[in-house]
């Protein structure tokens, strides 16, 4: 299939596709072509001008554009005829009167030329073989010789007019090499709008699976990111709870050591007076109490003639109790009279301002 030349469409110059393709090489070009549509115009104008040059006729011919050409590159039935009267060939219509009087089986003509609106190109038989060499396609397309006459009457239905080339064409590399072999075609051509079609639309896919890579390869980065921030709070996490941690062993041991110091200042037996317990306070004052019954039994023992007793003398006194009471020391006035029978009422007097001002 490398061998077989075609030329893909290029703008409107499908007229010289078809002719290039149905030769098999490069020979003509779209100056070679205009210069025969020139040259026909120049005919058709000459005899236009047999009429007369001042009928309405010619002046309206010459006010029309060409019909053999036109800008965008389109050549006429005409000029590909012309073309290929220098090679020898000869065009004739495949539906007329005259070829089908001959009833030839177009399985074993050379080549055809089909036009459809302002489009031509070649079927030509390459070898043993029919090609669709239409340079609207991306490449040759193989045609089976059943397939052929179907080929050609569905090109008819489609309006196509159809022209079958008579001649000895030029001998091709193509021609000579499938005379030896056959090919065969596994995928048939596809149409070159179809090709771009289906390029951008692989492109836009490409375009998409590009992004939606770079997608996942950002995703990715920021996944990556979000795991070693994840990993560094909880790192920050785990040395905020063992600071915690030390700062709790901290507060515990120093709660520790102060409560240690409370308990050995409480263990401590107290020296001052303002702290005696409930307990001390009565052993000291059953103390003053046993002190005071004796006092009263040995003055009672006194023989006459000492000294009298000490009741006789009013005294006022407080030492006594406060150095028997420590802490508490109470003001206490003793008020002693001149006989004896009233000491122990004088005494429990006593007591009574002792007890009340405790």
């Amino acid at each position: 299939m490398e061998s077989i030349f075609h030329e893909k469409q290029e703008g409107s110059l499908c007229a010289q596709h078809c002719l290039n393709n149905l030769l098999q090489g490069e020979y003509f070009s779209p100056v070679e072509l205009s210069s025969i549509a020139h040259q026909l115009d120049e005919e058709e104008r000459m005899r236009m001008a047999e009429g007369g040059v001042t009928s309405e006729d010619y002046r309206t011919f010459l006010q029309q554009p060409s019909g053999n050409m036109d800008d965008s590159g389109f050549f006429s039935i005409q000029v590909i005829s012309n073309a290929l009267k220098v090679w020898g060939l000869e065009l004739i219509l495949f539906n007329s009167p005259e070829y089908q009087r001959l009833g030839i089986d177009p399985i074993n003509e050379r080549s055809f030329i089909c036009n459809y609106k302002e489009h031509w190109f070649t079927v030509r038989k390459l070898g043993k073989q029919w090609f669709n060499l239409n340079s609207l396609l991306t490449g040759p397309e193989l045609i089976s010789d059943t397939y052929l006459a179907l080929f050609l009457a569905q090109l008819q239905q489609e309006g196509y007019s159809i022209f079958v080339v008579k001649g000895d064409l030029p001998d091709c590399e193509a021609d000579q090499l499938l005379q030896m072999i056959r090919v065969q075609q596994m995928q048939r051509p596809k149409l070159i709008g179809e090709e771009l079609a289906q390029l951008k639309e692989q492109r836009v896919q490409k375009t998409d699976l590009e992004r939606v890579s770079e997608a996942n390869d950002g995703s990715a980065i920021l996944d990556e990111d979000e795991e070693d921030l994840q990993r560094a709070l909880a790192l920050s996490r785990q040395q905020i709870d063992m600071e915690d941690e030390e700062a709790d062993l901290r507060r515990a041991i120093q709660l520790s050591m102060q409560g240690g110091s409370r308990n050995i200042s409480q263990d401590t037996p107290q020296t001052s007076s303002t702290h005696l317990t409930s307990e001390e306070l009565r052993k000291r004052r059953e103390a003053y109490f046993e002190k005071q019954q004796q006092q009263q039994q040995q003055q009672q023992e006194d023989p006459p003639g000492q000294l009298s007793h000490p009741c006789e003398t009013p005294t006022t006194s407080s030492g006594a109790v406060g150095s028997d009471l420590g802490t508490l020391q109470p003001r206490i006035t003793v008020v002693t009279c001149t006989r004896c029978l009233t000491h122990r009422f004088c005494v429990i007097w006593a007591l009574h301002f002792f007890f009340v001002s405790l």
